[in-house]
């Protein structure tokens, strides 16, 4: 995205049997409606946990997010530019193809509740680039869901403050997870108050650099060197989605707003 606004997805039964099965239907309605005691019977205690409007109750589906999108936003130096973005989904996670002009743009995406984070590069290949996009309870601790560029798979970590009652995410997190081929391991994670956003350094016997750009309780990280960028997406109830966009060096960061087609 750096710049990318310079070049600017059958009845066969007899009337003799229907009688008969109405009959019947209506007799057990009748005996189940004549009943003085409702305590004594299931139904009446079916009756009454339709009543409370918890039977059958699902939590709201997160809606999907795939599609084709106009989208509009500014770099991070002000200038405005203009792009169609395809969100395609891979088992776990979404793949994100921006064009503007000449110029294409190549990402991955994970999603939670209504927020995404996505990790992209210019070009077709992203490899080495990666995204991360943690739900904040309010102990402090995280949950993330990581995704790769060219894995389908997702990570999954978990970050407890070593520190409790810090105010901000600031501070030195012990982390455990699962990598997207099945690997546990553990390690510490810190993260520090930069610029516009915060620099997060993960050791787990190897060590990885990102910047996080935090709306909420959710934070977006990306990681994986300065050619890999990053944007968080906010989906709001029409479906677009409204985000911020960086990456590693920035003092400023851009904007997009990407509404389906």
């Amino acid at each position: 995205m750096f710049d990318r606004g310079e070049t600017s997805v059958k009845l066969s039964n007899s009337l003799t049997i229907l009688f008969i099965v109405a009959a019947a239907l209506f007799m057990a309605g009748f005996a189940c409606n004549s009943g003085n005691d409702g305590t004594t019977t299931n139904n009446a205690g079916g009756t009454t946990n339709e009543s409370r409007g918890t039977k059958g109750k699902e939590p709201p589906a997160t809606k999907s997010i795939a599609g084709s999108y106009s989208a509009t936003g500014t770099n991070p130096n002000g200038s405005a530019y203009k792009a169609d973005l395809v969100v395609t989904p891979h088992e776990d996670v979404y793949q994100f193809t921006w064009t503007s002009g000449k110029v294409s743009y190549d990402g991955v995406g994970v999603m939670s509740d209504n927020e995404v984070a996505v990790s992209f590069t210019d070009g077709s290949s992203g490899k080495g680039c990666g995204v991360v996009l943690y739900k904040i309870a309010s102990d402090g601790s995280m949950e993330g869901k990581a995704g790769y560029w060219g894995t389908n798979s997702m990570e999954i970590e978990n970050a407890v403050p070593q520190k409790k009652g810090g105010s901000d995410l600031d501070g030195v997190y012990d982390i455990t997870g699962k990598t997207p081929d099945g690997k546990d391991y553990k390690g510490t994670l810190t993260v520090i108050k930069s610029g516009p956003g915060y620099t997060f350094d993960w050791n787990t016997g190897g060590s990885l650099s990102g910047l996080g750009i935090r709306a909420g309780n959710f934070v977006a990280v990306g990681f994986g060197g300065k050619q890999c960028s990053f944007v968080g997406y906010d989906v709001q109830s029409d479906g677009t989605l409204d985000g911020k966009w960086g990456g590693l060096g920035v003092k400023s960061l851009g904007t997009e707003v990407a509404k389906k087609k």
